[in-house]
């Protein structure tokens, strides 16, 4: 038979590991500065663009997107080419995949601290992005498709279907979840509202951690851990179920991040119901990597790769299990808003994503370099130093959690919340933050020892080239089944047909959760009392949006007993409508705000922003100072009216006509309200003094942004009417 002689690019899978490092070490670290701000609340104080709010979203995007994201393509490019016996189908759209990824994250990294974002998890870059994400996404796509089809291996491998479930599904998931309607060149608003927001975005979002974070690294635990341990794939068969049953039922789970929401009581059991179910293929695919390494144990002792390997597999194991767990609505009633969810959700990034990836580029580099690892003992070192560093990390966030859940739902016996002030369930656990953050310090330690390590295998290796290889042609057969031929076998060698499958089984469950929500009319129950935000309260929300408030303030109230007690009568679907965004949070560091609207007065809110330490003692929020001294741009008002409009707020003409005036109707009688304090009026006249004496422009209070964020804040929640707070349709707790 002839045989034909051909090169894998390894120059593309050396290039996405280098990414893959650097990327990682600068997530890692930005997470670890945000650790420590819960320690040093102003250890930034002043610099708007190092805000909390603001480099939240840059160390979810730069660990997920960079870090994972690079790892993802490091793997799949070198694995494809060796299981399809094929160089990738295009050198150019190779470096097309891996210079457009790179831009797109240092666009992030500049966009996202400047307060650019759409505040929706894991989705917060603006329009201009999402279309190049969905572009590069596409060239990747086409180049995996394009390379099966020229492929010299018959069947494809189970490690190729992941891939492509994760191509097929993140491209539709993106999007869906980023129609968005722009205002100008990095402003949009979402095309949903409220509740369908919420249902969209969550359908993503916990999807994102499924077919990013999850399927693409299933695909790599099934190519790299038997080729690290020398061993076939425990089971075929079980890969297959595997697969199927993983793709089908996870689409369908994101409704259990909105239980207990304003989201319909069936699309919340629906997520409930396939949540539950989920463990079982989660739990398959862990046994069957697990079980790959049967008869290996000896060199898992000593091979830091495969130690690397086994607790990466227990970490999806037991982030598998523990989302379904989760998603039942008794314990999801104690752990969601608390930092349960913040150990939930690192244990998978650390131990699954972050350890599977550190296997992979020990056992990838000497391959790529021809060579051996420099250092076997600095990769053990790397490995324990990485494992105490997620227990430290992550057992003290579920004391924390378990800690919040209790305090917050505590009542005397003379039914008064027993910890009404809320800063008292924050001091509790500030011991936990301290240990999080060594935890913390340990992991990137141990990363920064991978970096040496893999730098010094470089310099001792070969300087890099295309790697020869060989395989007979793809002899073309029979398109039908023949009679010894299983049905999947035969799926096996039809990539075409594959795909659609795979898009017919992830669309099944996306398109009866998504479509109710868009189509029904009474699927949010209107009330006629909810209006649209005025133009000054509009901008307030923006400045809200573009501080990243939602990182640590929830804006939905739970039907509970202690919810309502704490925070007023907990919230419905209908007063969220005009809400582009949507804006209910998934995690408490402070207070719900949903009903804050009049708690407290404007001077209360203007001195919180300028010292929140000053109005409430031990509050770990930083100072907004930036937000006082800074002028109010109203220049695109009237365009985000109409922009609202286009997506149904019902503005009219002469509201959009009259909104400059409108903003200093309210601004002024805002400003009115910051005179009652003799110490704001002392020091708004020497402020103004000041400007005068040097020759500056001095900013009426009424145009300063300040008073655009406590107009929006002002009006949270006034919408209804309620007597009674303790309303008796409350859950008794």
């Amino acid at each position: 038979m002839e045989v034909e002689q051909f090169y894998y690019d390894n120059k593309i899978v050396k290039k996405f590991v280098w990414a893959t490092i650097i990327w990682g070490i600068v997530g890692m670290a930005v997470g670890l500065l945000l650790a420590f701000m819960f320690l040093f609340p102003n250890i930034t104080d002043g610099i708007s663009w190092l805000s909390f709010g603001r480099i939240r979203p840059l160390h979810t995007n730069a660990v997920i997107f960079a870090f994972v994201g690079n790892a993802i393509f490091a793997g799949v490019y070198y694995s494809t080419q060796r299981l399809l016996k094929a160089r990738m189908w295009s050198d150019l759209l190779s470096n097309i995949n891996f210079w457009g990824w790179q831009l797109l994250i240092v666009g992030a990294a500049i966009t996202l601290p400047l307060g650019y974002t759409t505040s929706k998890e894991y989705a917060e870059l603006e329009w201009p992005f999402d279309i190049a994400i969905a572009l590069i996404w596409v060239v990747f796509g086409a180049n995996l498709i394009g390379t099966m089809l020229k492929r010299r291996q018959r069947h494809l491998y189970v490690a190729i279907w992941f891939y492509l479930a994760t191509f097929v599904t993140v491209a539709v998931l993106h999007i869906v979840n980023s129609m968005e309607l722009p205002v100008s060149a990095l402003k949009s608003y979402s095309a949903f509202a409220g509740v369908q927001d919420a249902l969209v975005q969550w359908w993503y979002g916990h999807n994102a951690v499924a077919f990013f974070l999850t399927t693409p690294f299933l695909g790599l635990m099934y190519y790299f851990v038997p080729k690290a341990a020398n061993r076939p794939v425990y089971s075929y068969r079980l890969s297959i179920v595997h697969f199927w049953s993983l793709i089908f039922i996870y689409i369908w789970a994101g409704p259990h991040h909105l239980l207990y929401s304003a989201l319909p009581d069936w699309a919340q059991n629906l997520g409930v119901a396939f949540s539950v179910m989920l463990i079982a293929p989660s739990w398959g695919g862990m046994i069957n990597g697990l079980l790959t390494l049967r008869g290996a144990w000896d060199k898992v002792r000593t091979d830091p790769v495969l130690k690397f390997m086994v607790v990466a597999i227990t970490g999806y194991g037991m982030a598998t299990f523990e989302g379904p767990m989760l998603s039942l609505k008794n314990v999801n009633a104690i752990a969601h808003f608390s930092d349960w969810i913040i150990a939930h959700v690192h244990v998978g990034a650390l131990a699954w994503n972050g350890f599977l990836t550190f296997g992979m580029i020990y056992w990838l580099v000497p391959k790529l370099f021809k060579t051996r690892l420099w250092s076997t003992k600095l990769a053990n070192a790397h490995f324990w130093i990485g494992t105490l560093g997620i227990i430290m990390y992550a057992l003290p966030m579920y004391v924390a959690g378990f800690t919040q859940a209790i305090m917050w739902k505590q009542f005397n016996p003379d039914g008064t919340l027993m910890y009404g002030n809320f800063l008292e369930t924050v001091s509790e656990i500030i011991p936990m933050y301290w240990m999080r953050a060594i935890g913390g310090t340990l992991y990137i330690v141990g990363t920064f020892i991978l970096l040496y390590n893999i730098v010094k295998t470089v310099k001792q290796g070969s300087k890099v080239t295309d790697e020869l290889a060989e395989a007979a042609p793809l002899q073309r057969v029979t398109k039908r089944r023949t009679l010894k031929e299983g049905y999947h076998t035969w799926l096996e060698r039809r990539p075409v047909k594959l795909t659609i499958y795979a898009t017919i089984a992830i669309l099944i469950g996306g398109m009866v959760q998504i479509i109710p929500s868009l189509m029904v009319d009474d699927y949010v129950p209107a009330i006629t009392s909810v209006k649209p935000y005025t133009p000054l309260e509009l901008e307030g929300r923006d400045i809200y949006i573009r501080e990243g408030c939602v990182s640590c303030h929830s804006q939905m109230i739970r039907p509970f007993r202690s919810e309502v007690e704490r925070y007023g009568e907990y919230s419905k679907a209908g007063e969220y409508v005009y809400d582009h965004p949507f804006l209910w949070g998934s995690k408490r560091t402070g207070p719900d705000l949903h009903r804050i609207g009049g708690k407290y007065s404007d001077n209360w809110h203007l001195n919180h922003f300028y010292d929140p330490q000053s109005t409430s003692s031990g509050s770990i929020m930083p100072s907004y100072k930036w937000l006082i001294a800074k002028e109010l741009d109203k220049s695109m008002t009237e365009k985000k009216m109409e922009t609202m409009v286009s997506l149904g707020v019902p503005y009219t003409e002469e509201e959009i006509a009259r909104a400059q005036e409108w903003m200093t109707e309210q601004g002024t009688q805002i400003e009115q309200n910051l005179y009652s304090d003799p110490d704001f009026v002392k020091t708004y006249e020497a402020d103004k003094k000041y400007a005068e004496e040097n020759g500056e422009d001095f900013i009426e209070m009424r145009n300063r942004e300040v008073v655009a964020i406590i107009a929006y804040l002002q009006r949270l929640g006034t919408d209804i009417k309620v007597e009674n707070n303790a309303d008796t349709s409350a859950i008794n707790e």
